[in-house]
């Protein structure tokens, strides 16, 4: 059977599971909806909060076990890595093997990866088993939307959805809060010993609750050529985009080889998938224009988001003066605003469909960029929120919608990809946005510098070193202790380093809004999901 046919089939409805999720409502714990829901945030939690959480952790990381600064760096970006290379594939794994046992493999081998790293004395080992953490994840992630997308009738799915996303805002969110508290008082290690009890509660939570949801028509065979192609082009891509905004640059040859590499692989690819019998990702999937959109849209938000959030933070802890704890308390109102409206966005879209609530979200988020721009060191506590609450209201309907789109419209069969193909969305663009958006910043700190430097009369030629602080922001303390500083030419300089930060901050905003408004049109090419419409009328839980 080709690919096309396999397709096909399923959107006509030929494809089913174990329990039709519209059949009525689950009896007992096992397999009903809400404690599947609950059992299965537990678990998500635990990923979205680690993406965040890690990084107040970083300094003292370095400190304790005497890294470089590359090698922090690749605490997270082996981590993002590994995430971003294996969840098409760990998607796949989910549809073929049971969403279930798939997403209890990854919460345990999660929650064991993350013990190991509390139990680590070198830096090599850190970021080994952050790797294998990133693996661990990208089973889990694909398998609880695959666990939604069976158990949820097509009427419930939507706000099932909300839910889901408000977790993961909200866990991504308070990573900063959770994560300054526990290095404050405890430990860095406290960071990652944490998920061992969260893991421990959500695979006992799976284990009594969840139940395995399996397609007649599911894949029996693996396409291993599809997964080293698909494997080598993400690693490819996502690599090229680390080592660009890290040290390569992005006029580098290395970086445009890898880019190139990384073309030629997917094209590879996209002609084995033809070919092959049971493919990886049956290319006739992105025959649904709205599925294809849904993806894009994914990018581009989480490009927006992820990039300009980036710079929220260096803001408040370097131009604002905010301890990592107090940054985390003045993004309150974008997490807030996110865990009220996540909910509330999915019962909008099962009423309306996700189109204007996308459109409208992406117009909020562009707005809420555009505005951003105006920060400066003098910026008000109430500015500052309105302007993180408007973005939090922004991005709620996408993560809920966009989401249903991609799930919604792909077979239930291949439920598990579609959820890889969302995830992998959303980290190929935030990658994107980190490192684009970093190398616009520092385009317009090394022009604007120099001239903020003249024009604030400071007769001492400028440090070259004093440039690269502006890019984040952070007057060095150590320079109050220079030969001839004086309190009057210290603050001379921290002005003209924070308004060349804001420069850049501004440039790099205007970038995300204008990413925010093309995603807002190409929202407008998203429907609601087709196999969703087919389950109108389905009864309720």
């Amino acid at each position: 059977m080709t690919s096309q046919t396999t397709v096909e089939k399923a959107s006509q409805g030929q494809g089913g599971v174990g329990r039709d999720p519209a059949s009525g409502p689950a009896k007992g714990l096992r397999g009903h909806p809400w404690l599947t829901l609950f059992a299965v945030a537990a678990g998500v939690m635990m990923v979205a909060l680690d993406g965040t959480i890690v990084a107040i952790a970083n300094p003292a990381i370095k400190e304790d076990l005497g890294a470089t600064l590359a090698q922090v760096q690749w605490i997270t970006n082996g981590y993002l890595l590994a995430l971003a290379v294996a969840l098409i594939t760990a998607g796949k794994l989910g549809d073929r093997f049971g969403h279930r046992q798939t997403f209890l493999i990854g919460i345990a081998g999660f929650a064991a990866a993350s013990g190991a790293i509390g139990l680590s004395d070198s830096i090599a080992a850190v970021i080994g088993f952050r790797v294998l953490q990133g693996l661990f994840g990208a089973l889990l992630m694909p398998a609880a939307l695959g666990l939604l997308r069976a158990t949820f009738p097509a009427e419930k799915l939507n706000m099932a959805i909300g839910i889901w996303g408000m977790v993961i805002g909200a866990s991504t969110a308070g990573g900063p809060i959770v994560g300054g508290l526990l290095v404050e008082h405890v430990s860095w290690q406290s960071v990652f010993f944490i998920n061992v009890p969260v893991g421990v509660l959500a695979l006992v939570l799976g284990l009594v609750i969840l139940k395995d949801h399996r397609a007649e028509n599911a894949p029996r065979s693996f396409d291993i050529l599809g997964i080293v192609l698909l494997s080598g082009a993400m690693a490819s891509l996502i690599w090229g985009i680390i080592k660009a905004g890290e040290s390569w640059g992005w006029a580098s040859g290395k970086t445009w080889g890898c880019l190139l590499g990384a073309v030629v692989l997917f094209a590879v690819f996209a002609v084995w998938e033809t070919k092959v019998k049971e493919p990886l990702v049956p290319l006739g999937m992105f025959r649904s224009v709205p599925l294809s959109a849904g993806v894009i849209l994914m990018v581009l938000m989480a490009f927006a988001f992820m990039g300009g959030l980036f710079f929220v933070t260096f803001y408040l802890q370097g131009v604002k003066g905010l301890s990592p704890v107090d940054s985390g308390l003045h993004l309150l109102p974008l997490t807030a605003m996110m865990i009220v409206s996540s909910p509330l966005a999915g019962a909008l879209i099962t009423k309306f469909g996700p189109r204007v609530p996308l459109v409208g979200g992406m117009v909020c988020t562009a707005v809420a960029m555009f505005g951003m721009i105006s920060l400066s060191a003098g910026t008000g506590a109430f500015v500052m929120s309105l302007w993180f609450a408007l973005l939090g209201l922004g991005l709620a309907p996408v993560m809920v919608g966009a989401t249903e789109v991609i799930v919604g419209n792909a077979p239930l069969e291949l439920s598990g990809v579609a959820g890889g193909l969302q995830q992998a969305a959303m980290q190929v663009g935030g990658a994107l946005g980190t490192a684009v958006l970093g190398a616009v910043m520092s385009s317009k700190v090394s022009s604007a510098f120099a001239e903020n430097w003249k024009a604030a009369g400071i007769p001492a030629p400028a440090d070259p070193a004093l440039e690269q602080a502006a890019e984040f922001g952070m007057v060095p303390p150590q320079m109050a202790q220079a030969p001839g500083m004086t309190p009057e030419l210290f603050q001379q300089i921290g002005a003209v380093i924070h308004k060349t930060f804001l420069d850049g901050m501004g440039l790099a905003f205007t970038v995300a809004g204008a990413v925010a408004v093309l995603a807002a049109l190409v929202a407008m090419l998203t429907k609601r999901g087709e196999n969703a419409e087919a389950g109108a009328g389905a009864a309720h839980i």
